[in-house]
């Protein structure tokens, strides 16, 4: 005969499977805001810019700063930002290393 399933730890399994899922979201936007450096902005600049972007319907806008976003993620370590002044791994750890600890 067949074990029961535990309904309940699996949904509390995939709760917590959740939290730490949008924990890592938040966390690697923070990391993104840091590496761009965004984190100049002030808070409710970055919020207009990205809303702007959110409500932008050009194609060819959005095609621009994915094009930019995919250059930025290709060029990695090292990038220096054009206009920002600001080293994109100034911030970074290296790899494999954990602040957590």
């Amino acid at each position: 005969m067949r074990k029961p399933r535990d309904i309940d730890a699996e949904l509390r399994a995939l709760a917590t499977k959740t939290k730490e899922l949008k924990s890592r979201k938040i966390t690697q936007l923070g990391e993104l805001v840091i590496a761009t450096g965004a984190d100049a902005l002030e808070p409710e600049v970055l919020a207009g810019v990205l809303i702007s972007a959110l409500e932008t319907k050009a194609p060819s806008s959005r095609q621009d700063w994915k094009a930019k976003g995919q250059a930025f993620f290709r060029k990695g370590e090292g990038r220096k930002l054009a206009g920002s002044g600001v080293n994109a791994s100034s911030d970074r750890q290296s790899p494999g290393s954990n602040a957590a600890g």
